[in-house]
């Protein structure tokens, strides 16, 4: 997985990727400066591959770039900047 290929569509406000056909997904929207993460889903079929990590550090890295902040509503969001706090200084 160290090669996994994230897309981002800006105009759909998602980071994706696809892996052996199955998708996992991360949507946003944004609000002036502040992006605020609302669903991360990875298929079952892929999942504790660790790729909701990568789509978040996807999101956070591009949050980070455009020096936004971020709010992270869904609970996977949340979890993983509570366990990541070199991403804390992105909250809004």
């Amino acid at each position: 997985m160290d090669t996994l290929p994230i897309h981002h569509d800006q105009d759909a406000m998602r980071f994706s990727t696809m892996v052996d056909g199955h998708a996992g997904y991360l949507d946003y929207t944004q609000a002036g400066d502040v992006v605020t993460i609302t669903h991360t889903v990875v298929a079952p079929e892929i999942g504790g591959c660790g790729i909701a990590g990568r789509l978040m550090q996807a999101a956070l890295d591009f949050v980070r770039s455009r020096q936004l902040k971020v709010v992270p509503e869904c609970s996977y969001a949340a979890d993983f900047i509570s366990r990541h706090p070199e991403s804390a200084d992105l909250l809004a």
